[in-house]
């Protein structure tokens, strides 16, 4: 058996553990908030967790029919993703210490909206937990590109989806949402 499909072969063992899973998007230094709604959401439905975060450095070049997802980085420098995920990981872990939720960790790849429907697909997820964005020049450029994944989960796939905010929310009498 090759590596990858010893490696489908866990996934497909894995997921069936996971049927109707709570899905989480995280980033690293991401609020505490979104993982402790996510985490409460899993205990109120009785369900495993899945914490994914999704690497927009890699994309798919091609999906075997077992599901085994081929990937290959935009840049030389895909340590970046390796090192992101392992945060999202620690921050995770320390969040579900003594929890006693089943859950587990998920590096996805490519196009956030579509990594994390795909991933729900698979689990048949009961539920989508994302956070907003952050306020910010940077990230409205961003959004405006790429659109919000949020919305864009919302719209693309028939789960609920629970959209977390991160910051303190903007004052009614203020005009302008991002300032930067």
């Amino acid at each position: 058996m090759t590596d990858s499909t010893s490696a489908a072969a866990e996934e497909a063992a894995q997921n069936a553990t996971l049927q109707k899973a709570v899905i989480v998007g995280m980033q690293p230094d991401q609020s505490r908030h979104v993982l402790d709604e996510a985490i409460r959401f899993a205990r109120l439905l009785d369900v495993p967790l899945v914490v994914a975060h999704v690497d927009v450095t890699r994309f798919v070049t091609y999906e075997d029919p077992d599901g085994y997802v081929h990937s290959a980085p935009i840049d030389i420098n895909f340590e970046a993703g390796v090192a992101e995920f392992e945060a999202v990981q620690e921050a995770a872990a320390a969040a579900l210490e003594g929890t006693g939720l089943t859950w587990t960790a998920r590096q996805l790849v490519g196009d956030p909206a579509l990594a994390i429907k795909q991933l729900a697909n698979k689990l048949d997820a009961q539920l989508i937990v994302v956070g907003t964005r952050k306020r910010g020049i940077g990230e409205s450029i961003r959004e405006f590109f790429t659109g919000s994944v949020a919305a864009r989960l919302a719209h693309r796939q028939h789960r609920s989806i629970l959209v977390v905010p991160l910051e303190e929310p903007v004052p009614d009498d203020q005009k302008d949402i991002w300032t930067e």
